[in-house]
């Protein structure tokens, strides 16, 4: 990841005008937007920092800042801001360190870490003021929706959807959209998982990317930490985990008594299987529009997310056969040589 000289720079102005010293700046992180994210290292060895860069002709600062600023107020481990330049797009801000729960999750530290990240869900949902974010509505999730048959289908399998094929898309996606909007509405974080919380000596997790937050349904943010993209665990701890936080929803009275593990983990099911379907587009994406190949290696463990889901439910089983032809024999994560990145 580079920038050029003037963004560089700019970058360095804006860094000296808060800190005092010498300092070297070095590549922290980039994400699927146009934001990237450097490491601010003092030369006298104190406290790091991080620097977000979010050109404003790309991306806009106000959402992370609202959102980071609502978790804060919440209690919650969100980076405490230092300084930001809103016309340059430069925000300074706490660094919450590199020990990603990713690469920290194993057998034996995945049920601590998990119940410091559902506490944190938790709280979002019960403390974090929604008024004012978007809905998660109707017209937003069919959007997301579609990215998987342009992307994933058209563009990385090279599939032609027919009449008959649309017809069994569009009625599946009616069932997903109908059960979101079935659920209870709240604060959701929209991203929420394991690269996306961070292991902090203090306030852990600590919380980032929540720029994308809206109102929507109770479980998605659920699926999104307990069927993970990018890490999964065997069905019965998820069961478990499922089932624990559903008492605690009612426990703080944001689903009523009468919703049973059954409705639940159908809410949780479907909430994930949209989030996957969009995934399925959204990661092809990333490679034939931007040019970042990578995510296409993450594609295996979304697919078998889909496919499982879809089958459990006898409405949603047809999705899952079209997909199954869709793809055949080939390997998932081979890009299509005629559909180059551009």
């Amino acid at each position: 990841m580079t920038l050029d000289s003037n963004r560089r720079e700019a970058l360095n102005r804006f860094v000296s005008q808060t800190l005092t010293g010498d300092f070297a700046i070095e590549v922290a992180s980039a994400d699927a937007s146009f934001r990237s994210y450097w490491r601010v290292l003092p030369r006298d060895g104190g406290a790091t920092f991080i620097v977000m860069d979010a050109p404003p002709d790309k991306e806009n600062l106000e959402p992370w800042l609202d959102i980071g600023a609502r978790l804060r107020k919440a209690g919650l481990h969100s980076p405490e801001v230092l300084a930001v330049d809103r016309e340059q797009g430069f925000v300074l801000m706490e660094d919450l360190g590199t020990r990603m729960y990713l690469a920290e999750l194993d057998d034996s530290s995945v049920d601590a870490l998990y119940a410091d990240a559902l506490d944190a869900l938790l709280r979002m949902q019960t403390e974090v003021d929604p008024a004012s974010l978007p809905a998660f509505d109707e017209a937003f999730l069919t959007v997301e929706l579609e990215l998987m048959p342009e992307w994933f289908l058209r563009r990385h399998l090279g599939h032609e959807i027919d009449c008959d094929e649309w017809d069994v898309i569009e009625l599946a996606f009616r069932t997903l959209l109908t059960s979101a909007r079935g659920q209870p509405q709240g604060f959701m974080h929209r991203d929420y998982h394991s690269r996306n919380l961070l292991v902090v000596d203090h306030g852990s997790p600590g919380i980032i990317d929540f720029q994308g937050a809206m109102i929507g349904p109770i479980t998605y943010d659920l699926a999104s930490l307990l069927r993970d993209c990018y890490i999964a665990w065997e069905a019965e701890r998820v069961e478990g985990w499922l089932e624990s936080y559903r008492l605690r929803l009612q426990h703080a009275h944001l689903i009523d008594t009468h919703v049973d593990a059954a409705r639940f983990r159908r809410w949780f099911d479907l909430a994930g299987l949209q989030r996957h379907i969009k995934v399925l587009g959204i990661f092809c994406r990333l490679w034939y529009r931007d040019g970042k190949a990578h995510y296409l290696a993450d594609l295996p463990l979304t697919w078998r997310y889909v496919i499982s889901v879809a089958r459990r439910y006898t409405e949603l089983a047809p999705l899952a056969d079209l997909l199954e032809r869709a793809l055949g024999g080939r390997d998932i994560t081979q890009a299509r040589d005629e559909a180059v990145a551009r």
